[in-house]
C-alpha cells in the first residue's frame, strides 16, 4: 500500500512538471505597447511612432519597421490588430518576424484598399523576405504564389485581427478569427530566429493594438 502510494506520487509530481514546461513553453507574451517609444525596449527604423491607447505611425517613404529588443521568437502565433485605409498605394500595414536588423526579416503584410476591388484583391495580403525578396521580385517571378486575397475581407477604413501562424518554414494568415487560413506560404529565408515588429509601408502610416506572441 505504501510503495503504491509512493508511486501515485512520485506520477503526480511528474505531471505536474511536464505540465509547468508545457505551459511556459506556450505561454503568451503581450508587450508593453506604450514603451513604443522608448529606444531601449524598441527599435525604429525611418518612423515616427507614438502611443495614444494604439500605437500609431507617421507616414514617409520608404518602409518603417519598430521592433522588439531584447525577445527572440522561433515558432508559434502572432496576433495583432491593425487598421489601415482605403487610399490606393499608400497603406501596408503588417507584422515583421525573424528580424535581424531594419533591412534584413520576414514579413506579412495587407493592403487594404485591394480588400474589395475585384481587379486587385488578390493582391490583399502579401509575405516578402527582405532584403532579397521584396514584393516587386516576388511578384514578377512568382505570379500568385507570395499574395492572396483573403476569403471574408473586412472594412478596409477599420480595425481588423491577424494572426500569423509560423512554423518554420510554414506560415499561415487568419483574418478576424477565422477558421480556415486566407494564405499559406513557405518562407524563403533561411533565417529561423528573430525579432517581432509592426510594419509599415511606402507612404504608409497605420495603427495598431492588442500585440500578443504566444512561442511554441
Amino acid at each position: 500500500m505504501k510503495k503504491t502510494n509512493k508511486l501515485n506520487m512520485i506520477f503526480i509530481i511528474t505531471a505536474l512538471y511536464i505540465s509547468q514546461i508545457c505551459f511556459g513553453q506556450q505561454s503568451t507574451y503581450i508587450p508593453d505597447l506604450s514603451a513604443v517609444s522608448d529606444s531601449t525596449k524598441w527599435g525604429n527604423f525611418n518612423r515616427d511612432v507614438r502611443f495614444d491607447s494604439v500605437v500609431i505611425f507617421s507616414a514617409k517613404a520608404d518602409e518603417g519597421p519598430v521592433w522588439l529588443k531584447n525577445y527572440s521568437f522561433t515558432n508559434g502565433k502572432i496576433e495583432v490588430d491593425l487598421k489601415g485605409k482605403n487610399l490606393q498605394g499608400q497603406s501596408f500595414v503588417g507584422v515583421a518576424f525573424h528580424l535581424i536588423d531594419s533591412k534584413t526579416f520576414d514579413a506579412i503584410y495587407f493592403r487594404p484598399f485591394n480588400f474589395f476591388n475585384p481587379e486587385r484583391n488578390t493582391h490583399s495580403v502579401q509575405y516578402i523576405s527582405m532584403p532579397d525578396h521584396p514584393w516587386q521580385q516576388l511578384r514578377q517571378d512568382f505570379p500568385g504564389k507570395y499574395e492572396s486575397k483573403i476569403s471574408n475581407p473586412p472594412n478596409p477604413d477599420d480595425w481588423f485581427h491577424a494572426t500569423i501562424e509560423i512554423n518554420f518554414p510554414k506560415i499561415s494568415v487568419f483574418v478576424n478569427n477565422e477558421k480556415t487560413a486566407s494564405f499559406v506560404v513557405e518562407q524563403l529565408s533561411g533565417v529561423k530566429t528573430g525579432a517581432v515588429g509592426l510594419w509599415v509601408g511606402y507612404m504608409s502610416d497605420g495603427e495598431f493594438k492588442n500585440l500578443k506572441i504566444t512561442p511554441l
